[in-house]
Protein backbone atom coordinates (compact mmCIF):
# COMPACT_ATOMS: atom_id res chain seq x y z
CA UNK A 1 0.00 0.00 0.00
CA UNK A 2 0.92 3.54 -0.77
CA UNK A 3 0.56 6.79 0.96
CA UNK A 4 1.07 9.55 -1.20
CA UNK A 5 0.14 13.33 -0.39
CA UNK A 6 -0.69 15.36 -3.53
CA UNK A 7 -0.13 19.15 -3.66
CA UNK A 8 -3.04 20.39 -6.59
CA UNK A 9 -3.55 24.07 -7.49
CA UNK A 10 -1.38 25.22 -4.43
CA UNK A 11 -2.46 23.29 -1.52
CA UNK A 12 -2.09 20.02 0.04
CA UNK A 13 -4.83 17.77 -0.20
CA UNK A 14 -3.57 15.42 2.80
CA UNK A 15 -6.80 13.73 2.33
CA UNK A 16 -5.83 12.20 -1.07
CA UNK A 17 -3.92 8.62 -1.12
CA UNK A 18 -3.24 6.21 -4.05
CA UNK A 19 -3.95 2.85 -2.90
CA UNK A 20 -3.32 -0.57 -4.85
CA UNK A 21 -4.96 -3.76 -4.79
CA UNK A 22 -4.92 -7.64 -6.17
CA UNK A 23 -7.77 -7.01 -9.20
CA UNK A 24 -6.70 -4.89 -12.16
CA UNK A 25 -9.58 -4.67 -14.88
CA UNK A 26 -7.98 -1.44 -16.81
CA UNK A 27 -4.71 0.19 -16.67
CA UNK A 28 -6.06 3.68 -17.06
CA UNK A 29 -6.14 5.76 -13.78
CA UNK A 30 -9.26 7.24 -12.95
CA UNK A 31 -9.82 9.58 -10.31
CA UNK A 32 -12.68 9.46 -7.37
CA UNK A 33 -14.00 11.95 -5.46
CA UNK A 34 -15.34 10.55 -2.39
CA UNK A 35 -17.68 13.05 -0.17
CA UNK A 36 -16.36 11.27 3.16
CA UNK A 37 -14.64 8.35 3.61
CA UNK A 38 -14.90 6.74 7.12
CA UNK A 39 -10.99 7.58 8.47
CA UNK A 40 -8.37 8.69 7.20
CA UNK A 41 -6.58 6.26 9.98
CA UNK A 42 -8.67 3.75 9.40
CA UNK A 43 -9.81 0.97 6.53
CA UNK A 44 -11.05 2.97 4.03
CA UNK A 45 -13.78 0.68 3.21
CA UNK A 46 -15.43 2.99 0.52
CA UNK A 47 -11.84 3.46 -1.57
CA UNK A 48 -11.25 -0.15 -0.97
CA UNK A 49 -14.58 -1.50 -2.64
CA UNK A 50 -13.55 0.17 -5.77
CA UNK A 51 -10.10 -0.93 -5.57
CA UNK A 52 -11.01 -4.37 -5.32
CA UNK A 53 -11.54 -3.81 -9.08
CA UNK A 54 -9.57 -1.30 -10.30
CA UNK A 55 -6.07 -1.20 -8.44
CA UNK A 56 -5.10 1.81 -10.59
CA UNK A 57 -8.12 4.35 -8.98
CA UNK A 58 -6.40 7.87 -7.08
CA UNK A 59 -9.39 8.66 -4.71
CA UNK A 60 -9.73 11.70 -3.15
CA UNK A 61 -11.59 12.31 0.73
CA UNK A 62 -13.15 15.62 0.17
CA UNK A 63 -14.59 15.95 3.42
CA UNK A 64 -11.86 17.69 5.33
CA UNK A 65 -11.94 20.62 2.54
CA UNK A 66 -13.98 23.71 2.36
CA UNK A 67 -16.74 23.88 0.43
CA UNK A 68 -14.95 25.96 -2.71
CA UNK A 69 -11.72 23.69 -2.50
CA UNK A 70 -13.48 20.45 -2.50
CA UNK A 71 -16.00 21.24 -5.57
CA UNK A 72 -12.60 23.08 -7.45
CA UNK A 73 -10.65 19.26 -6.77
CA UNK A 74 -14.30 17.40 -7.87
CA UNK A 75 -13.88 18.99 -11.55
CA UNK A 76 -10.72 17.20 -11.71
CA UNK A 77 -11.93 13.97 -11.32
CA UNK A 78 -13.83 11.53 -13.19
CA UNK A 79 -16.62 9.89 -10.84
CA UNK A 80 -18.04 10.81 -7.24
CA UNK A 81 -19.10 8.66 -4.52
CA UNK A 82 -21.40 9.89 -2.19
CA UNK A 83 -20.98 7.85 0.96
CA UNK A 84 -23.41 6.85 4.10
CA UNK A 85 -23.15 8.44 7.43
CA UNK A 86 -24.89 11.11 9.36
CA UNK A 87 -28.91 11.96 9.19
CA UNK A 88 -29.11 14.81 6.84
CA UNK A 89 -31.17 17.60 8.66
CA UNK A 90 -34.75 17.44 8.32
CA UNK A 91 -34.77 21.41 7.54
CA UNK A 92 -33.13 20.98 3.85
CA UNK A 93 -36.42 18.50 2.90
CA UNK A 94 -38.99 20.28 5.05
CA UNK A 95 -39.35 18.51 8.12
CA UNK A 96 -37.53 20.68 10.45
CA UNK A 97 -39.98 19.97 13.39
CA UNK A 98 -39.46 16.32 13.26
CA UNK A 99 -35.80 17.39 14.13
CA UNK A 100 -35.88 15.66 17.53
CA UNK A 101 -36.94 12.32 16.04
CA UNK A 102 -33.46 11.94 13.94
CA UNK A 103 -29.71 11.27 14.78
CA UNK A 104 -27.12 13.11 14.46
CA UNK A 105 -26.49 15.57 11.90
CA UNK A 106 -23.74 17.49 10.13
CA UNK A 107 -24.52 20.37 8.80
CA UNK A 108 -21.45 20.92 6.81
CA UNK A 109 -21.82 17.76 5.29
CA UNK A 110 -25.12 18.22 4.25
CA UNK A 111 -23.81 21.63 2.21
CA UNK A 112 -21.12 20.17 1.05
CA UNK A 113 -22.69 17.60 -0.28
CA UNK A 114 -25.32 19.24 -2.40
CA UNK A 115 -22.88 21.27 -3.57
CA UNK A 116 -20.69 18.30 -4.98
CA UNK A 117 -24.07 17.00 -6.22
CA UNK A 118 -24.78 19.93 -7.92
CA UNK A 119 -21.78 20.27 -10.17
CA UNK A 120 -21.45 16.72 -10.78
CA UNK A 121 -24.66 16.37 -12.26
CA UNK A 122 -23.81 20.22 -14.04
CA UNK A 123 -20.68 18.75 -15.36
CA UNK A 124 -22.44 15.25 -16.54
CA UNK A 125 -20.22 13.37 -14.28
CA UNK A 126 -21.01 9.83 -12.86
CA UNK A 127 -22.49 9.54 -9.59
CA UNK A 128 -22.95 6.71 -7.01
CA UNK A 129 -24.66 7.27 -3.82
CA UNK A 130 -24.80 4.73 -0.33
CA UNK A 131 -27.05 4.82 2.04
CA UNK A 132 -27.14 8.48 3.11
CA UNK A 133 -25.92 9.17 -0.43
CA UNK A 134 -29.11 7.71 -1.88
CA UNK A 135 -31.16 9.93 0.36
CA UNK A 136 -29.51 12.95 0.08
CA UNK A 137 -29.32 12.57 -3.70
CA UNK A 138 -33.06 12.51 -3.51
CA UNK A 139 -33.44 15.48 -1.53
CA UNK A 140 -31.23 17.93 -3.83
CA UNK A 141 -33.69 17.02 -6.68
CA UNK A 142 -36.59 17.77 -4.39
CA UNK A 143 -37.62 14.83 -2.19
CA UNK A 144 -38.36 13.91 0.86
CA UNK A 145 -37.31 11.25 3.57
CA UNK A 146 -39.32 9.19 6.03
CA UNK A 147 -37.69 10.48 9.22
CA UNK A 148 -38.02 7.11 11.20
CA UNK A 149 -38.68 3.90 9.26
CA UNK A 150 -40.06 1.98 12.81
CA UNK A 151 -42.47 4.65 13.48
CA UNK A 152 -43.60 6.07 10.66
CA UNK A 153 -43.66 3.13 7.67
CA UNK A 154 -45.67 -0.08 8.55
CA UNK A 155 -42.99 -2.77 8.36
CA UNK A 156 -42.06 -5.89 10.08
CA UNK A 157 -38.37 -5.98 7.61
CA UNK A 158 -35.75 -4.34 10.26
CA UNK A 159 -33.70 -1.62 7.89
CA UNK A 160 -31.15 -1.41 10.79
CA UNK A 161 -29.84 -3.92 13.18
CA UNK A 162 -27.37 -2.59 16.12
CA UNK A 163 -25.64 -6.04 15.56
CA UNK A 164 -23.94 -5.71 12.08
CA UNK A 165 -23.95 -9.39 11.74
CA UNK A 166 -27.64 -9.81 11.61
CA UNK A 167 -27.93 -6.58 9.58
CA UNK A 168 -29.65 -7.37 6.28
CA UNK A 169 -32.75 -8.18 4.32
CA UNK A 170 -33.83 -9.29 0.58
CA UNK A 171 -34.41 -6.82 -1.77
CA UNK A 172 -35.81 -7.28 -5.55
CA UNK A 173 -35.08 -4.82 -8.45
CA UNK A 174 -37.08 -3.53 -10.81
CA UNK A 175 -37.22 -5.14 -14.59
CA UNK A 176 -36.39 -2.75 -17.66
CA UNK A 177 -34.33 -0.76 -15.59
CA UNK A 178 -30.60 0.30 -15.01
CA UNK A 179 -29.83 -1.51 -12.12
CA UNK A 180 -31.64 -4.78 -13.66
CA UNK A 181 -29.48 -4.61 -16.27
CA UNK A 182 -26.42 -4.39 -14.70
CA UNK A 183 -26.94 -6.92 -12.26
CA UNK A 184 -27.69 -9.30 -15.21
CA UNK A 185 -31.02 -9.90 -14.27
CA UNK A 186 -30.39 -10.86 -10.98
CA UNK A 187 -33.46 -10.50 -9.28
CA UNK A 188 -32.51 -9.56 -6.02
CA UNK A 189 -31.33 -11.37 -2.86
CA UNK A 190 -29.86 -10.63 0.28
CA UNK A 191 -27.99 -7.01 1.16
CA UNK A 192 -26.70 -5.42 4.09
CA UNK A 193 -28.39 -2.69 5.60
CA UNK A 194 -27.88 -0.27 8.25
CA UNK A 195 -30.47 2.70 8.18
CA UNK A 196 -33.59 4.21 9.95
CA UNK A 197 -34.83 6.86 6.94
CA UNK A 198 -35.74 6.65 3.42
CA UNK A 199 -37.20 7.95 0.71
CA UNK A 200 -40.63 9.22 0.98
CA UNK A 201 -41.29 11.64 -1.58
CA UNK A 202 -39.64 10.62 -5.20
CA UNK A 203 -37.13 13.27 -5.83
CA UNK A 204 -37.73 14.71 -9.71
CA UNK A 205 -36.96 12.73 -12.30
CA UNK A 206 -35.88 9.67 -10.44
CA UNK A 207 -36.73 6.41 -10.82
CA UNK A 208 -37.26 3.55 -7.85
CA UNK A 209 -35.34 0.40 -9.13
CA UNK A 210 -35.47 -1.61 -6.60
CA UNK A 211 -37.68 -2.91 -3.56
CA UNK A 212 -37.56 -4.49 -0.23
CA UNK A 213 -39.98 -7.08 0.42
CA UNK A 214 -42.10 -4.44 2.53
CA UNK A 215 -42.11 -1.87 -0.85
CA UNK A 216 -39.41 0.40 0.93
CA UNK A 217 -37.35 1.81 -1.91
CA UNK A 218 -33.95 0.63 -2.16
CA UNK A 219 -32.50 2.13 -5.10
CA UNK A 220 -33.14 5.23 -7.35
CA UNK A 221 -31.32 6.10 -10.94
CA UNK A 222 -32.59 8.86 -13.60
CA UNK A 223 -36.02 7.86 -15.44
CA UNK A 224 -34.80 9.21 -18.55
CA UNK A 225 -31.51 9.54 -19.05
CA UNK A 226 -31.31 11.41 -21.95
CA UNK A 227 -29.09 14.45 -21.50
CA UNK A 228 -27.88 12.96 -17.79
CA UNK A 229 -24.84 11.47 -17.11
CA UNK A 230 -24.96 8.06 -14.81
CA UNK A 231 -26.56 8.27 -11.86
CA UNK A 232 -27.66 5.31 -9.08
CA UNK A 233 -27.95 5.15 -5.26
CA UNK A 234 -28.76 2.30 -3.38
CA UNK A 235 -30.04 1.89 0.55
CA UNK A 236 -27.82 -0.58 0.97
CA UNK A 237 -23.91 -1.17 1.28
CA UNK A 238 -22.15 -2.73 -1.14
CA UNK A 239 -18.69 -2.18 0.50
CA UNK A 240 -19.94 -4.02 3.22
CA UNK A 241 -20.96 -7.36 1.11
CA UNK A 242 -18.92 -9.75 -0.31
CA UNK A 243 -16.65 -9.13 -3.22
CA UNK A 244 -18.48 -11.01 -5.89
CA UNK A 245 -21.63 -10.49 -4.17
CA UNK A 246 -24.12 -10.28 -7.44
CA UNK A 247 -25.64 -6.97 -5.79
CA UNK A 248 -21.81 -5.50 -4.61
CA UNK A 249 -19.31 -5.95 -7.68
CA UNK A 250 -21.19 -5.33 -10.63
CA UNK A 251 -22.05 -1.99 -9.38
CA UNK A 252 -18.63 -0.80 -8.59
CA UNK A 253 -17.26 -2.31 -12.10
CA UNK A 254 -20.19 -0.15 -13.51
CA UNK A 255 -19.48 2.93 -11.66
CA UNK A 256 -16.03 2.52 -12.80
CA UNK A 257 -16.53 2.08 -16.15
CA UNK A 258 -18.71 5.12 -16.52
CA UNK A 259 -15.83 7.22 -14.93
CA UNK A 260 -13.21 5.98 -17.24
CA UNK A 261 -15.77 7.07 -20.21
CA UNK A 262 -15.91 10.49 -18.87
CA UNK A 263 -12.28 10.50 -18.26
CA UNK A 264 -11.68 9.59 -21.92
CA UNK A 265 -14.20 12.37 -23.50
CA UNK A 266 -12.76 15.12 -20.76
Amino acid sequence: MLRQIILASGFIIAAAFIFTSCETETSQQIKIAISKEKSEKSTTKYANWLLRHNDQIVYYNLYPLGIDSAVKLLKTCNGLLLTGGEDVFPGNYGKINDTARCGSFDRYRDSLEFALIENAITSKMPIFGVCRGEQILNISQGGTLYIDIPTDYDTTVKHRNQDWSRAYHPIRLVNNTSIFDICKGNMGGDVVTNHHQGIEKLGEGLLISAFAEDNFPEAIEWIDTTGHAFLMAVQWHPEAMDTLHPLSAPLARKFLLEASKYNANN
